[in-house]
């Protein structure tokens, strides 16, 4: 079907006859002689588009398009009016109407008139569909992780979320700033505006004002037309500054205006620029050094530290290696068509002996090599880097030889597409020799 409608009017044959006309064209039909009958239908079924006439029983068509603008802000009402009565269609536009038909004048209009209001409409439901799921990823709930430090970081997260705060998170490359930063933002009321992120170390410095901040044309050589900046882009919503420490000096005063007084300036204009947003930012530099060494504003550093939230490096929180490393097999598990059911003891104990540097994205890193390399539905040693697999237990089963040469064929087998006779000339073995091992360990 091509989309939901409810048609609204207290007159039955007018009512039907427009029900034909629109199921011929695919949609579902619903009726509703007043507003009352109309509001169950909506809040039992996905309606996409409504056709209200302005005069029911009950209430005026005018004022029931705002009601369903604040109740169901997806669906696109467009109203019936009387001949030569435009004002009521003016207003309800104003009112947030789709548009405005004239009963027995505009019949040409209706067809054409509902498609676009449908297209409209299921371009917001996808909206509210793609938000909703975004919502579900990067709430609280869904960063991993049971152990006190990270259960501590989370406390101090969903406490400060719902304010208008700025926050300072603190930690680590690769300990989840990001994921942290989205987290807070989803729990705020701003979740249904814009959220920003910006790595400041990946921008030039030389553009990086202009990027924040935007330019008005003609400002440097180059810029031949207005350019919004993120700090425009993200106005009543969030802006998530990574890797503050590597901001230019000179420009960490634009910041300070924008924190204290909510305005800033474009590159090359001289009128202020108001905004509202709410800024989150992240370093993993010490910003006390940085000040001591001239590299960092010290009233900026006040003013972002005012709520920190120090995260947790994975060396911190080993104890959340296994949840973790689950999570990520069974994230690459389909997207590599493999059935991965989870890790041998002695690969898990080599991730515990691991100093992680590079903290979760280097472990997302290390499962999604060895679940490319893996030729078994077990992630074992043999498919971890060779630095991991020192110290392992040696007695552990997983390390023995025969485990290790019976991986390491299949391995071969795999890379020559089964053709037997060139994979015992990689292995620099005899073909019945190598018969023989696909016999014994039963490949």
């Amino acid at each position: 079907m091509k989309g939901h409608i409810l048609i609204i009017d207290d007159e039955d044959q007018l009512r039907k006859l427009l029900s034909r006309l629109l199921a011929l064209e695919g949609y579902t039909l619903h009726e509703a002689g007043n507003i009352r009958s109309a509001m169950k239908i909506l809040e039992k079924e996905e309606i996409s588009v409504v056709l209200s006439d302005v005069k029911l029983p009950d209430g005026n068509g005018v004022e029931l398009v705002q009601t369903i603008r604040s109740r169901f802000p997806q669906v696109e009402t467009i109203v019936l009016t009387a001949y030569g009565n435009i004002a009521d269609g003016v207003q309800a536009i104003k009112n947030g109407a789709f548009d405005y038909i004239t009963k027995g004048d505009d019949n040409n209009r209706i067809l054409p008139l509902v498609s676009k209001a449908m297209d409209k409409a299921r371009l917001q439901f996808r909206i509210r569909d793609l938000e909703k799921k975004i919502a579900g990823k990067y709430n609280f709930d869904n960063i991993l992780g049971n152990s006190p430090e990270i259960n501590a970081a989370k406390e101090l997260a969903r406490k400060v979320a719902p304010t208008d705060m700025t926050v300072l998170l603190l930690g680590e490359t690769g300990s989840g700033k990001e994921v942290f930063a989205h987290a807070i933002h989803e729990g705020s009321n701003r979740r249904q505006q814009p959220f920003v992120a910006v790595n400041c170390s990946a921008i030039g410095k030389d553009i990086l004002e202009s990027e924040l901040f935007g330019h008005v044309a003609g400002a440097f050589t180059g810029a031949v037309k207005d350019k919004k900046g993120f700090f425009e882009e993200a106005r009543g919503g969030t802006i998530f500054l990574d890797e503050m420490g590597e901001m230019p000096v000179e420009l960490q005063a634009k910041l300070l205006r924008v924190l204290e007084a909510q305005e800033f300036y474009k590159v090359g204009e001289a009128k202020p620029v108001k905004t509202d947003v709410r800024v989150i930012a992240a370093t993993n530099r010490h910003l006390e050094q940085e000040i001591a060494a001239g590299n960092f504003r010290e009233d900026l550093f006040y003013r972002l530290s005012v709520f920190q939230i120090a995260l947790p490096s994975l060396n911190e929180r080993k104890k959340d290696i296994p949840l973790l490393a689950t999570w990520f097999i069974q994230q690459f598990s389909p997207k590599l068509n493999k059935r991965l059911t989870g890790m041998s003891p002695a690969f898990l104990q080599a991730l515990q002996q691991h100093s992680w540097k590079g903290n979760i994205r280097e472990l997302r890193n290390v499962i999604e090599r060895a679940a490319i390399l893996t030729d078994t539905d077990i992630l074992d040693v043999p498919s971890l880097p060779f630095d991991f697999q020192q110290g392992v237990d040696s007695t552990s089963s997983s390390l023995r030889l025969a485990d290790m040469e019976r991986s390491h064929i299949i391995r071969v087998l795999a890379h020559v597409k089964g053709n037997k006779t060139r994979a015992a000339e990689l292995l620099d073995i005899g073909l019945t020799t190598l018969y023989n091992k696909i016999r014994e360990y039963n490949i």
